[in-house]
């Protein structure tokens, strides 16, 4: 007797993209097909808390680019979120591991597409995220420690930088990270300088040792034990701090579509998973309700994900 050859996890996500996105899509699927499949990049954030004031020359003189402080004057303040969604595509999974581009939605009753100006004043001063151009393939070198061992930057997607901006944290106020490793955004959230309280909250161990170690590597004593860091089933967190935060990020488990095209380990399209694909969406929608649940009463909420599924997006909001 014979057995059938195991098709890979990474055919099956592309055949199950392949047959819905271009429904989707239409016209645009075979270039973010190409996206999702390119040569992967990385967005580097600089880290504020690390002594180190010669990093944005050094890496302005490779032809590198602040995207934060760039897209909005390249876009009318109608388009800047979707373009820079867009070009978040280009970019790949890194030290975040996130994907190809995130779906931000913004949940506050509506859901908020445009990016005001207090939010695009409010964030270019602060966070810094360098990408090079379209089509440079230029490797980023590894990040560097500077006296007080703090690494200069993070190496991440700089499309997750998206639901960061989005959530446009304001001084003093209390956030909430409701799934928070590997770490990428909570780093990010730090580098605005403004977080009056942070909590951090993934439900995986091994994942929150993630996060020890980027705050750690990145971010000074003082300014760590401003953060709380908890390993809590996320839907749970009402009967944890119900109320208590001005801003929530509900940057929900998803398909991660780019590691599904491109990695078998860990790929949620692997035949023994399918059920927990299946079950995605509410999952979701759990974690969403929690994060609404822990905000104040007027406070925000963004939810985004790594995924071009409507299901996952649109369908959860709504």
């Amino acid at each position: 007797a014979t057995t059938a050859p195991r098709i890979p996890s990474t055919r099956l996500a592309l055949h199950h993209f392949d047959a819905t996105y271009s429904l989707q899509l239409k016209d645009l699927w075979p270039s973010v097909r190409a996206g999702l499949l390119c040569e992967q990049k990385y967005g580097a954030l600089l880290n504020n808390f690390s002594a180190v004031d010669h990093v944005a020359q050094e890496l302005e003189l490779l032809n590198a680019t602040d995207f934060v402080s760039e897209a909005p004057k390249k876009a009318p303040r109608s388009q800047w979120g979707a373009a820079a969604e867009a070009a978040g595509r280009g970019e790949s999974r890194a030290q975040e591991g996130s994907g190809e581009g995130r779906t931000v939605m913004q949940a506050e009753m509506t859901t908020q597409v445009e990016m005001s100006p207090p939010l695009r004043a409010s964030i270019s001063s602060n966070i810094k995220c360098y990408t090079f151009p379209r089509g440079d393939i230029t490797r980023f070198r590894p990040a560097r420690p500077d006296a007080l061992g703090l690494l200069d930057y993070y190496l991440m997607d700089a499309a997750s930088l998206l639901p960061v901006l989005a959530l446009n944290v304001q001084p003093d106020e209390f956030v909430l990270d409701l799934c928070a490793a590997p770490g990428g955004k909570t780093l990010a959230l730090l580098q605005t300088g403004v977080c009056g309280h942070l909590a951090a909250n993934d439900i995986s161990v091994s994942r929150t040792k993630r996060l020890y170690h980027i705050l750690h590597s990145y971010v000074p004593k003082e300014i760590r034990e401003t953060v709380s860091v908890t390993s809590c089933d996320g839907r749970d967190w009402e009967q944890l701090e119900g109320g208590t935060f001005h801003k929530v990020l509900v940057d929900v488990p998803c398909t991660t579509d780019r590691h599904s095209v491109m990695e078998e380990d860990n790929n949620i399209f692997h035949r023994r998973r399918t059920k927990e694909r299946q079950m995605l969406p509410m999952l979701q929608l759990q974690l969403l309700m929690a994060g609404i649940l822990a905000a104040k009463p007027g406070g925000e909420v963004v939810y985004s994900t790594c995924s071009l599924s409507p299901l996952q997006n649109e369908y959860v909001i709504e």
